[in-house]
């Protein structure tokens, strides 16, 4: 039976028993900060189980897109090593919220195994809590399973908890013999035992408790079924396979990676291990980048960074030199894309930003692998079997190696990884980066003061949208962290009104400045912030007067500014929508800053965006200037608002009711900021800049309005005036200025010849100075030199010059000693430039070394160079007795 079937049979067998097929959620958990990715099947139902939202059905069923890689649910390191784990799997699950329980739970499991997929019955077992006698009574009675195929096992195997307090309950495994040979081979093997002979096919879990902090359990009033059964497992089973790798599922991609390197899958078991992880590997990435992760240094595409370079290197080990991952997940689209149509969809994104995560990992990898064959030849000498954390990091830092892409690097040799050193290296790095941030975290109040006012029912409600100036009420007045009655003369101080026309810092918008006034005083507003949901706060300073709580106040905000900054907020939202049209559908916002004088947008994007197509993209949102399009604003719920075709991403958290900004045709967005009233507003949108941020995070910077004209005349000034320098039209500047770099070159290069004939002719002058010494000629001298490489130059010019012999040269740089030595090859064997300059070296108190033709050292202490010199001689002497 294959794998395609199994997943629609086991969907149509709960939909026809009254199961609601609910799709599989994406990889980046909606809503859920605690989780880097879905992980179980129960993750997109995690707010019906705490009772936090209502769904129209009872009953579901779904196929769930899961990953284990990174966090706590992290299968990475055995990937590829086992028959059974996987960073990317699909779970199968039913759920019941509130409905059917255990009786219900347990007849569906054994129907479906026994009779829809026809396993037999004298192969399974099943395992319950250790007292749980409802659900072994009803195992006995209701499925026939015979006492002797029922085992009890502790709470480490077979009782589940959502966390440490919240819904928990005992479950129960259904396992398959798979004999004798599939085993451990121990006496003690049994149900419960870690080897492969008895396969967990499906966790059945009965949610009927919560757990409180001091750990009581009270039974819930609507206890809920909650089952996950991975469908590789089941498609190796029902196919005859001992590994999933060998099922259907994955035998397409294998075999293409067979094609790839030429090795066969089977004949090796380290190449099967490098081949299963590929295979396993490719699966993930496709999925993950398909739901808009891309490679990074943190979070989810640090993870994903990591598959990717795993992977990499277990193509080394196959003797694929050159990227190759990218075909490979070509081939997993091909062969994944009817079950989920997405993956097509992304294919081009997958394969260009797989593709350049490999070069950029290739180019590091042997530089990288050099420094850790030294580093395990050293260990190998010293008997010592750990690398230390400080190399692992540095192979991380440098060279883009994970920790664990080392201690698997290493592993084949018997070599492990200091986990902990190279940990604290990375708490010193982030410890250090954190010191070197000057800004400053907030010059409010407490957020815990904000916290207990939103707490205590305090709100102000914003109504800036419709109004550009408002009465209102003082309600609370904070100086110096702590709520005052009173606020006088030259105070700084955050002042909370009833209602306020002042947005409130949120969405990237920055907050709004402008005037306070009453009945005896007059205030500036600086700056506006919102630190709870219905809590906005102007930061104050108070010009003149006092103000007291209970104070009706006028409130006008800088209309201008204010303009300033709706030009460029709506300005973000047709930007990003060009951007997803042009580039692709994965561009997401990743951070934007909306203010007065300009804008700039983060999104996800794996490459630079040529000057060809950002000119593309300034066009296009320009002709939706000139067409002068309303924008829109309603306010209804998030399905409608889905419906209607507004931008919405896994993993933001919405309310029941959002506000839709639209421009037809364009854009449509949910987003709480300010906006022009028709895209004519804007007036001009102009792109100053675009460049990365981090890996896998694009920034485009831009300007509208007042300031994109001047943008605009500014750089038409620039090139009046580069005109005028040049004495050419404008139009002709970029083929002057190209002509002139090219003479700038010729002179460059005549520059050098020069210089290298005044080296010959100093070299020339120099030689009079040689000594023969054991039959060789040696020069030793101090001369006047730039910089290293121009002492090796002329050292390199009086080697030639000398044929057969040794040059030590020195000189003075920065008020530092530099020393080198070079020997000519013949003479190699005998007196090594390496030896020369680590005696040297000390005389002007540094060290160096080098190769054994040439070498070079530095030291602090200038004034021994003479000392250097003469030592030359004997040391050389020395050398050749």
């Amino acid at each position: 039976m294959r794998s395609s079937e199994i997943r629609k049979r086991f969907l149509d067998y709960f939909k026809k028993n009254g199961h609601t097929i609910v799709p599989s959620s994406g990889l980046i958990p909606k809503g859920d900060p605690t989780l880097l990715f879905t992980n179980a099947g129960m993750v997109q139902f995690k707010g019906v189980f705490l009772n936090e939202e209502t769904r129209e059905y009872k009953t579901a069923v779904s196929c769930q897109k899961c990953m284990r890689a990174g966090g706590k649910h992290n299968d990475l390191e055995n990937v590829g090593r086992t028959a059974r784990h996987h960073t990317f799997f699909e779970m199968l699950g039913n759920f019941s919220f509130g409905d059917y329980f255990k009786e219900g739970a347990i007849k569906y499991a054994w129907d479906f195994l026994t009779n829809e997929m026809r396993l037999p019955k004298d192969k399974l077992w099943v395992t319950v809590f250790e007292t749980d006698d409802e659900a072994a009574t009803i195992w006995k009675k209701s499925a026939g399973v015979s006492e002797d195929r029922i085992v009890r096992l502790g709470a480490k195997d077979n009782f589940w908890s959502m966390g440490d307090t919240g819904p928990c309950g005992p479950c129960s495994e259904i396992l398959i013999d798979q004999g004798v040979e599939a085993g451990c081979g121990e006496p003690t093997c049994a149900v419960g035992c870690d080897c492969d002979r008895y396969l967990e096919l499906w966790n059945l879990v009965f949610m009927q408790y919560d757990r409180s902090a001091d750990g009581k359990l009270t039974p819930l009033p609507s206890p809920c079924i909650d089952t996950g059964m991975g469908l590789e497992r089941l498609s190796a089973v029902l196919q005859g396979k001992k590994s999933n790798y060998d099922s259907d599922l994955f035998s397409p991609i294998i075999e293409f990676i067979e094609g790839l390197s030429s090795v066969k899958y089977g004949a090796d078991h380290e190449n099967d291990v490098s081949i299963k992880a590929i295979a396993d590997h490719a699966r993930a990435i496709s999925f993950l980048m398909t739901d808009g992760v891309l490679p990074s240094n943190e979070g989810r595409g640090y993870v994903l960074r990591r598959i990717i370079r795993r992977a990499a290197r277990h193509g080394k080990f196959l003797g694929l030199k050159e990227p190759f991952l990218y075909k490979v997940n070509a081939r997993v689209v091909e062969h994944m894309g009817e079950v989920y149509p997405e993956l097509k969809g992304a294919a081009s994104l997958i394969a260009r930003a797989t593709k350049g995560e490999e070069e950029r990992f290739f180019e590091t990898l042997e530089r990288g692998l050099a420094l850790l064959e030294e580093e395990i030849k050293t260990l190998k000498g010293k008997g010592e079997k750990v690398i230390p954390g400080e190399v692992a990091f540095k192979l991380y830092d440098t060279f883009g190696f994970p920790s664990d892409l080392t201690a698997d690097i290493v592993r084949k040799g018997g070599f492990s990884v200091d986990e902990a050193g190279f940990n604290r290296y990375m708490d010193e790095q982030k410890r250090k980066a954190r010191e070197s941030w000057k800004g400053m975290e907030g010059t409010g109040a407490p957020q815990e003061l904000y916290k207990s006012l939103a707490a205590s029912g305090l709100k102000s409600e914003f109504v800036g949208y419709h109004m550009e100036a408002v009465s209102s009420r003082v309600l609370y007045i904070i100086k110096d962290g702590k709520g005052v009655d009173t606020a006088f003369d030259g105070d700084t101080v955050e002042i909370i009104t009833a209602e306020t026309p002042f947005y409130g810092e949120s969405g990237g918008q920055v907050g709004d400045t402008g005037a306070i006034v009453g009945k005896g005083f007059n205030i500036t507003v600086t700056d506006t912030t919102r630190p709870a949901n219905d809590l906005i706060v102007h930061a104050c300073r108070i010009e003149a007067g006092s103000v007291s709580v209970g104070d009706e106040a006028e409130l006008v905000p800088d209309m201008e500014r204010r303009d300033a900054t709706r030009r460029n907020h709506t300005a973000t939202h047709i930007l990003h929508a060009i951007l997803r049209k042009r580039i692709g559908e994965h561009v997401r916002q990743a951070g934007s800053l909306v203010g007065p004088t300009g804008f700039r947008f983060d999104f996800n994007h794996f490459e630079a965006i040529g000057a060809e197509a950002l000119k593309a993209i300034e066009e296009e949102a320009n002709r939706a200037v000139l067409k002068n399009i309303e924008v829109a604003t309603d306010v209804l719920s998030f399905d409608e608002a889905v419906k209607r075709g507004a931008l919405a991403f896994f993993g933001e958290k919405y309310g029941a009711t959002v506000r839709m900004v639209s421009v037809k045709g364009v854009s449509a967005e949910l987003c709480g900021g300010t906006h022009v009233r028709r895209t004519g507003d804007i007036g001009l949108i102009k792109i100053t800049g675009e460049g990365s941020v981090a890996s896998g995070v694009r920034r485009i910077e831009a300007v509208t309005g007042e300031s994109a004209w001047k943008a605009v005349t500014e750089a038409e000034d620039a090139l009046k005036e580069s005109a005028q320098i040049l004495k050419v039209p404008k139009q002709d500047v970029p083929d002057k200025i190209r002509k002139l770099l090219i003479d700038q070159k010729e002179l460059q290069k005549e520059i050098e010849r020069l210089k290298g004939k005044g080296k010959a002719a100093s070299a020339g002058d120099l030689l009079e100075n040689v000594r023969k010494i054991n039959d060789v000629s040696v020069l030793a001298a101090k001369v006047e030199a730039g910089d290293a490489k121009e002492l090796r130059e002329m050292a390199d010019a009086l080697r030639s010059k000398l044929g057969s012999g040794i040059v030590v040269l020195a000189a003075v740089q920065d008020s530092k000693a530099l020393l080198l030595a070079a020997v000519t090859k013949d003479l190699t064997k005998k007196y090594s430039a390496g030896e020369i300059i680590k005696r040297l070296a000390p005389t002007v108190g540094g060290r160096g070394g080098g190769k054994e033709d040439l070498a070079q050292a530095g030291g602090p202490d200038p004034s021994g160079i003479k000392d250097a010199i003469e030592s030359a001689y004997r040391t050389i002497e020395e050398m050749g007795r």
